[in-house]
């Protein structure tokens, strides 16, 4: 071991000191793995999020209001915010101006 590095409490590296209970005697605790599978939990609430969105819900609309949104948000940049927002489209961080992509903005 590097003097950098440093042994856990009860660790194997560290010597075992007096009053430290161990693993392997009556009072030790047995480990026991779980493994949990939410699927079901899952599928349960996309459906409560699909019954509260309701049957008029329509998606594809929805988008298209989003993308309106986007590009009204980003239209009237003046240049020094046009080219903040274009520095930030081109690292990822905003969706670009594309079909599809959600984003967007008007011409300056």
């Amino acid at each position: 071991m590097s003097p950098l590095d440093r042994a856990l409490p009860g660790g194997p590296d560290e010597p075992e000191a007096a009053g430290h209970p161990t693993t392997d005697g009556p009072d030790a605790s047995p480990t026991v793995d779980l493994d949990i599978d939410l699927t079901s939990h899952e599928m349960l609430r996309r459906a409560h999020v699909l019954e509260a969105l309701g049957p008029d819900w329509d998606p594809v609309a929805a988008l298209r209001d989003e993308q309106a949104a986007n590009r009204l948000l980003y239209s009237g940049l003046d240049a020094d915010q046009r080219r903040v927002y274009d520095e930030l489209v081109a690292a990822g961080v905003l969706p670009g101006a594309g079909p599809g992509d959600g984003g967007g903005h008007a011409a300056a």
